[in-house]
């Protein structure tokens, strides 16, 4: 590779210092290497959140993204239409996504310079919310898509339907349908399984359910869910949200309800380690 773009969280590294580190490193080496505009981090008007990706050369072979793996997720929703793989530099704390830690930041540069890489290919999910039968709002996920209640602090029965059949109501605070890669997110908080994050299925976890059947399930990646909010005690209206990667985000009522499925686009992660998926896990979640 050689041409390369810099998205940081501005947060994390400040003063730019590590972001200068890597540019200079990089044309040092005969590359070219472009920083992201401080301007474009956040902006409420635009369908991005830290990159507008049309200001990207078309040239660009790869995207560093320097930060915690919330700043990797959103800077891939943000490009996802330009297909460009993805490195990411741990800037975070846990650092599922972001494999590369600023002691092997060189060793890293050097790799992906000589084309000593893989790229691994992440599922995204589609969520289309629909009101009164017509779809009101769609987005995608590279983690998850939460519903959630809102408002006064009681539990609401969430209607799941897959591949058009009814499964079952979740009385919960609740629904987490998640990928493979945000099984190590607020699917893991919430007591569900942690899965390789290159495999395709869905996952749906239910938050603080009020059942005693309260597993995890883990779907095909080509099935269709179906999460419709049900009607509240005494037929009362009852409100929630529905949140993709904690990002993005829409208001439900009673008998409004998402359709989720596996997103035709996908996200191309750079993998320079020789680490297993099981090396991560023991080493990220302490396990003894």
């Amino acid at each position: 590779m050689d041409t390369f773009y810099i998205i940081t969280n501005h947060q994390k590294d400040e003063k730019l210092e590590m972001t200068r580190k890597i540019q200079e490193y990089l044309e040092e080496h005969g590359k070219t290497c472009c920083i992201q505009s401080e301007r474009n981090i956040e902006c409420t008007e635009e369908d991005y959140k830290y990159t507008n990706a049309s200001l990207i050369p078309k040239d660009v072979e790869c995207v560093l993204v320097l930060g915690g793996d919330g700043t990797l997720i959103q800077g891939a929703r943000d490009i996802v239409g330009r297909n460009i793989p993805i490195l990411g530099f741990n800037l975070g704390t846990l650092g599922f996504l972001t494999e590369i830690e600023h002691e092997n930041m060189y060793l890293a540069l050097d790799k992906l310079m000589n084309d000593e890489f893989i790229l691994e290919s992440r599922m995204m999910l589609k969520g289309t919310m629909y009101h009164e039968e017509e779809a009101v709002f769609t987005n995608i996920a590279l983690n998850d898509i939460v519903l959630n209640r809102s408002g006064a602090l009681r539990v609401v029965d969430y209607e799941i339907y897959v591949n058009g059949e009814f499964l079952y109501t979740c009385p919960a605070d609740g629904i987490i349908i998640s990928t493979p890669t945000g099984s190590t997110g607020y699917n893991l908080s919430a007591g569900g399984p942690i899965v390789s994050p290159s495999s395709a299925m869905i996952l749906l976890t239910p938050i603080c359910p009020h059942s005693l059947n309260s597993s995890s399930i883990v779907l095909s990646a080509e099935d269709k869910i179906m999460v419709k909010l049900g009607p509240g005690r005494r037929n009362r209206q009852e409100e929630a949200e529905a949140t993709f990667d904690g990002a993005q985000s829409v208001k439900l009522i009673t008998g409004d309800y998402v359709e989720i499925t596996q997103a035709k686009e996908t996200t191309k992660l750079v993998k320079i380690s020789k680490k297993s998926f099981v090396e991560t896990m023991r080493k990220k979640l302490q396990f003894n």
